[in-house]
């Protein structure tokens, strides 16, 4: 079994890094592999609703958006890690993840997913619940921990001395390993994702 950490901080080996890694030596721990996947300093172009990924399964924008859904193919659980950034995730990993969950839901969906954020005072519960909703919309499982999943401090050594908030870290990570061995063993037994109605799509606008 297989989780992606998904890094959405500029910061190769900041903040947000640390806690991931937090996370990720619990499921190790566990007997879980992990895969650190970073976003970069590259700039991100945002969803332009030209729906070539409908058609191709692909995005068109050259970036790290198509190789990360390769993986996410493969992979059986996500957690995806941001700094927040005026009280919100960072534009970038935003604007990744619009791109990456766009007509993509069917890759997702069934496979557990954590957010993590990381703040050196405020705004960490409003970035957090904006990061929830892609897994809400994508019918996948929500890891929780003994806390909202946020870490505090302004350097990564800050991090370290947040002990509640390395503890939540770790407790994430044990979360997440113990529902994928529970997914598996109910795979193993036939129990399947349950069959998916034809989508019903309602606007509200009548005429």
């Amino acid at each position: 079994m297989k989780v992606i950490l998904l890094n959405g901080s500029p910061r190769q080996k900041g903040c947000t890094y640390t806690a991931l890694c937090e996370v990720g030596k619990a499921l190790k721990k566990n007997g879980i592999e992990t895969e650190l996947f970073q976003v970069g300093t590259k700039p991100v172009s945002g969803c332009i609703g030209c729906n070539a990924c409908i058609e191709t399964g692909k995005c068109f924008l050259d970036d790290g958006v198509n190789p990360f859904v390769e993986l996410a193919k493969q992979a059986d659980g996500f957690v995806f890690g941001s700094p927040v950034h005026y009280a919100s995730a960072s534009g970038a990993i935003t604007s990744f993840l619009d791109r990456a969950f766009y007509g993509k839901a069917s890759i997702f969906a069934g496979k557990p997913g954590a957010a993590v954020v990381s703040c050196r005072r405020g705004g960490a519960s409003a970035a957090f619940d904006q990061l929830n909703k892609y897994f809400t919309i994508s019918s996948m499982p929500i890891v929780s921990s003994q806390y909202w999943n946020q870490i505090h401090g302004n350097t990564p050594q800050e991090v370290q001395r947040d002990e509640e908030g390395m503890q939540t870290m770790r407790t994430l990570g044990n979360n997440m390993a113990w529902l994928l061995k529970c997914i598996a063993a109910g795979k193993a037994n036939g129990i399947s994702f349950p069959e998916r109605e034809q989508p019903i799509k309602t606007n509200f606008i009548r005429e």
